[in-house]
């Protein structure tokens, strides 16, 4: 990952943004870098380059990693739900940082979820275990569109392709 590839793609206040949400939690900013690198690795290992696509690969990746950040940063601090927290504001800011068209930020922000709702329900499994979970659910995703209403689906992986 290329730091200045990244700053060059993120406007200035967004930078700031991520700045200051960094300042809030700086114990937190290591386990979080880590957990995005083994997460893109993990992905490339189980899924070549599909995990940068629309489909299932990529609801696993999105899941994967909020559940990492959150199991990383609750190592450190001994608190489920500002472990949850820290993930949903860290990968909200990207999301919000690195524009997407509309149906793939849904399906983004829901895979998210549904990889915090993991955290919550099995915060003592190893990080081989979920992969496995994940996995099995990735397989099970459901394919959505413009008019699905993502709300049927929760805790449920979906994708677009």
């Amino acid at each position: 990952m290329n730091l200045f590839a990244v700053i060059k793609r993120v406007d200035f206040k967004n930078i700031l943004k991520g700045v200051l949400i960094g300042l809030s939690r700086p114990h937190f900013i290591l386990p979080t870098i880590k957990a995005t690198k083994d997460c893109i690795a993990i992905s490339t290992k189980n899924y070549g380059k599909l995990h940068h696509k629309n489909g299932p690969a990529n609801a696993f990746r999105h899941a994967f990693w909020n559940y990492l950040i959150a199991k990383r940063c609750f190592k450190w601090q001994r608190n489920e739900e500002i472990a949850l927290a820290w993930a949903k504001k860290v990968t909200d800011w990207h999301e919000d940082s690195f524009p997407n068209k509309v149906l793939p930020k849904k399906m983004d922000l829901h895979n998210n979820e549904v990889g915090r709702y993991i955290f919550r329900q099995h915060p003592e499994k190893s990080e081989n275990e979920i992969v496995e979970l994940l996995n099995k659910m990735a397989l099970e995703s459901i394919k959505i569109d413009e008019y699905t209403s993502l709300s049927e689906f929760k805790n449920r992986m979906v994708h677009i392709l």
